[in-house]
């Protein structure tokens, strides 16, 4: 497989001389295009931080992240945002929604900001795999928890991005709407053809994932391919 996303020796630390805190060390990874890969590590491992840093939500204090072969943190920070919202769908453990905002609304509000219309059969396709077709009217305080993620899936799946970042997108839901959540997630995936990097403390959640990547301390200590077991 093609390699989508690559991270050179990169780190991110807070703070200065003896307040300085190594949030990640110098790490290289490479992702491939339309794997699945599961991040998972003890609470402050550095797992959402290298999340955040492959998304292009937080800029590291050193080292170079390319998307598709171009260097993405050489961009304004305008160009960034229409990056992130082009070819990176996020979803978030505390579902990110706009409660003043319709479904509807909400799902189209990155193709929107963008000034563009979206394409109406995917969005039907999107929808109807997530069997939210019924909610459009809704407001999100008006929807179950699981129902909420399903929108929070639809506005990262609806814009076409090339990756879809989850950072425990689960934490929220009992087990059983959680296990419907990453299966959603994974055929919507396989569906659209997009690669997903999904952190997460459930071993098991972690198990659904073609590559598990393990971080410790800040450091990647492990990469897992369950592909070739």
């Amino acid at each position: 497989m093609p390699v989508i996303l690559k991270a050179v020796e990169i780190e991110k630390t807070y703070g200065k001389d003896e307040l300085m805190v190594e949030a990640l060390k110098p790490s290289n990874l490479e992702i491939e295009e339309g794997i699945f890969y599961a991040i998972i590590g003890k609470s402050g491992s550095g797992k959402s931080t290298l999340l955040h840093i492959l998304g292009a939500l937080d800029k590291p204090s050193g080292g170079k992240l390319y998307l598709e072969g171009s260097s993405v943190f050489d961009l304004k920070d305008s160009e960034l945002a229409v990056l992130r919202r082009r070819r990176i769908g996020f979803v978030f453990q505390a579902f990110n929604l706009l409660q003043e905002h319709t479904v509807l609304e909400n799902i189209l509000m990155p193709i929107h900001l963008d000034g563009n219309d979206h394409d109406e059969d995917h969005f039907e396709k999107v929808i109807s795999s997530l069997g939210i077709q019924d909610k459009l009217s809704y407001y999100p305080d008006e929807l179950s928890g699981g129902e909420r993620q399903r929108v929070a899936i639809a506005r990262a799946l609806v814009s076409k991005p090339a990756i879809v970042l989850a950072d425990e997108p689960t934490g929220n839901l009992d087990e059983k709407t959680g296990q419907e959540v990453i299966e959603l997630i994974k055929a919507s995936a396989k569906e659209f053809g997009q690669t997903i990097i999904l952190v997460t403390h459930d071993l098991d959640i972690a198990r659904e994932a073609d590559v598990v990547i393990t971080i410790s301390d800040g450091r990647i200590v492990s990469i897992e391919d369950l592909r070739n077991p």
